[in-house]
């Protein structure tokens, strides 16, 4: 009798990146701990793994990365002052976020790109499939995409990226997708993929966004991966051998995701995000949007 395969229930997240972008807001802050209206970008990335059903989440961190630590742990004067005061709504968002998920961490003590950071989470990880997810993609949880692509990789095997649509003069600034069409009009069947690449040599205009579901044979790929774009281990690099050769460890496919998606790696996007966010809250939208139409229209 056939054994079905594992429920995935595993999450890598890849945090050991400087912020070089946000300076000087991050030298001494995580740019993953920078607030998104009320809350660090990092709780957004956690929440949608756990929406998804993945549950035992592991950050992949570095060093002077210790408030993320913090952030998903008790903290118990704080809960005890709340309490004190009788504050039930403040003390059940901080108590939120250390009650989400299984956390756990490990620090990559060598930056040496996506790939090698991925490859820290082998042993945790062990030989089932897994998601990884970057934080510095926001996606809305009223466009459930990791929950999909859990359910291509447990239907098809191999793995399974994010795809985007993108304008094709802005490719080289993704891993770009050769792909060709399958029964499920979301889905795709990849062929190829290439990081950064010009637009004049780029396979598509399909962009691979900061989502995951990878079998575990990536990470014996990664292992004999030499350094590629940017001197760093490239999980493109893997993913294209998974594509070329679906006997190491099966298909590779694409949900081509067209929801809304807030890209926090940009201070200018990191901006947009945090204005339409605002924008689409019940407690803070109604006020705001009326200050937003009367500063744009009156004061600019």
């Amino acid at each position: 009798m056939t054994q079905s395969p594992s429920r995935i229930s595993k999450a890598v997240i890849p945090a050991a990146g400087l912020g070089t972008r946000f300076l000087p807001a991050t030298k001494a802050t995580p740019k993953e701990m920078l607030p998104v209206v009320d809350k660090p970008a990092i709780q957004y990335v956690v929440e949608e793994a756990v929406a998804a059903g993945l549950s035992d989440v592991l950050m992949i961190t570095g060093r002077n990365k210790r408030p993320l630590e913090d952030h998903f742990d008790r903290n118990y004067e704080l809960e005890s002052a709340l309490q004190k005061k009788g504050d039930a709504d403040r003390l059940g968002k901080v108590q939120e976020s250390s009650d989400l998920a299984t956390m756990h961490y490990v620090r990559q003590g060598d930056p040496r790109g996506l790939g090698h950071a991925v490859l820290c989470a082998a042993p945790h990880v062990g030989d089932q499939p897994f998601a990884v997810l970057l934080g510095d993609d926001l996606i809305d949880p009223r466009d459930p995409l990791l929950a999909r692509m859990v359910e291509i990789q447990e239907r098809e095997g191999g793995s399974v990226v994010a795809l985007m649509e993108v304008d094709p003069a802005q490719v080289h600034l993704y891993g770009c997708a050769a792909a060709e069409a399958t029964v499920d009009g979301d889905v795709v069947r990849v062929t190829g993929l290439v990081e950064k690449p010009e637009p004049a040599d780029a396979p598509s205009n399909l962009a691979v966004i900061g989502r995951y579901v990878l079998d575990p044979a990536v990470f014996d790929i990664l292992r004999h991966t030499e350094p590629g774009r940017g001197g760093e281990i490239q999980l493109t690099d893997a993913l294209q051998l998974l594509a070329q050769d679906e006997k190491i460890g099966g298909p590779v496919h694409g949900v081509v995701f067209k929801g809304r998606r807030y890209d926090t790696g940009d201070r200018s996007d990191y901006l947009r995000a945090i204005v339409r966010l605002a924008c689409e809250r019940e407690d803070l939208g109604p006020d705001f949007r009326t200050w937003l139409r009367t500063y744009v229209t009156e004061e600019m």
